[in-house]
């Protein structure tokens, strides 16, 4: 089994919160890790809301918490049972011992407003993303840069969602993230509540797919939809936001006296189902994608974003910046302390612009980095350094 960065996290805010709401797709690990965890601690309650006979245990919630207050509950798929969140409130005001409850969920949206009305302050977030390349670099440990770079390469087409990952050939990882996009738009959403057409939704996350990447056309995409509004469109993209699908980045505001854009990126947050909608099958036809760049920007703000929680501050900021004049920087990282630049480019010999350098200027970095597929770091100026993707962890402090 893949080891995950986040289980020490997990384990951690266990020790101090008395709850603790796993967020996460479907399908990316969830209830894995927290099996795992269940099976490491005496008398664990594993419970998954959408089976019937486990739903029927907690026709009477309050007195199947009292008769379990002294053990770990998990309960997988909350969402399934949003009234679940007023009980559980004052059962952990009751007992506030840490290490109660683990919640685990699969739409972040709807569960934070869920949740947000009854356990404020009573439980704490978290949030597992598809796996990283840091967690499966111990697979390539002992392989030449050559075998290196073709796993990565692998976990990039196929992306991190783990039975993708690990499927035993290309056609079958692609067959099984086009059946969970479909899934996810015909089953997952309407239980969620939503009423908008199936093929509707399809429609508009095939679209969506040629704006990864890039600054958000809301218009554009209000066109090609047929001439809905673009207020419809941005409620479009907000409930694959909240199913933890599609992720906005927004752009870094300073006061510097110039035109920023101020719309935001949108990127998927796994890079397979990206190419699952592209109709990107195995690595060659990746490659020759006029959209691989973008994917592979995707890829790293995905790292990026995924690893800032596990940084020693905790709640650092991710966004981009980009001026009229062309001073531009992929990824912003503020950490309250200073600011860092990462700029992303694929090639195995990157080059940076003169925006690159305005960026520096412009935003005060501490550092930057262009992160590119590479097996090995350089520098490019006493601030600036080119490294490979598995270095994210390292600069951001991240320990793994």
């Amino acid at each position: 089994m893949i080891g995950r960065l986040f289980s020490r996290e997990l384990q951690d805010r266990l020790a101090y919160s008395p709850g603790v709401v796993l967020l996460g797709a479907r399908q990316v690990g969830k209830s894995t890790l927290a099996r795992t965890l269940a099976a490491q601690t005496p008398e664990a309650v594993f419970l998954d809301l959408e089976s019937p006979e486990d739903r029927a245990k907690l026709d009477r919630a309050s007195a199947f918490f009292a008769a379990h207050r002294n053990r770990l509950v998990v309960l997988d798929e909350v969402q399934a049972l949003p009234e679940l969140f007023v009980q559980l409130r004052p059962d952990i005001d009751a007992d506030r011992r840490p290490g109660r409850f683990l919640l685990l969920g699969s739409a972040n949206g709807a569960l934070l407003r869920q949740s947000a009305e009854s356990l404020a302050g009573r439980v704490s977030y978290m949030e597992l993303p598809p796996l990283l390349w840091t967690e499966l670099q111990a697979d390539t440990a002992g392989q030449d840069a050559t075998q290196h770079l073709l796993a990565l390469q692998s976990l990039w087409q196929r992306g991190g969602m783990p039975l993708s990952t690990l499927a035993k050939t290309d056609a079958q990882s692609l067959r099984w993230r086009n059946d969970y996009l479909q899934s996810v738009v015909r089953r997952d959403l309407p239980a969620l509540g939503i009423t908008i057409p199936g093929e509707t939704l399809w429609r508009f996350l095939r679209m969506l797919a040629h704006q990864h990447g890039q600054i958000f056309n809301a218009s554009a995409l209000a066109v090609a939809m047929g001439g809905i509004s673009h207020i419809t469109v941005g409620r479009y993209l907000d409930i694959f936001c909240d199913a933890l699908i599609v992720r906005k980045v927004e752009p870094y505001f300073v006061n510097l006296g110039k035109r920023l854009v101020k719309s935001p990126k949108v990127y998927f947050r796994d890079t397979g189902l990206l190419h699952a909608l592209l109709g990107i099958g195995n690595a060659h036809d990746l490659q020759g994608h006029p959209m691989s760049g973008y994917s592979w920007e995707g890829l790293v703000m995905n790292h990026i974003a995924a690893l800032l929680p596990l940084t020693a501050s905790g709640n650092a900021t991710l966004n981009f910046f980009r001026t009229a004049a062309g001073a531009e920087m992929d990824a912003v990282v503020d950490t309250g302390a200073e600011r860092i630049g990462f700029e992303i480019k694929l090639s195995n010999a990157p080059r940076v612009t003169k925006g690159f350098w305005s960026a520096i200027t412009d935003l005060k970095l501490s550092r930057a980095y262009v992160v590119a597929p590479v097996s090995s770091s350089w520098p490019l100026a006493d601030n600036a350094q080119v490294i490979p993707l598995h270095e994210l962890a390292r600069v951001l402090g991240v320990q793994t």
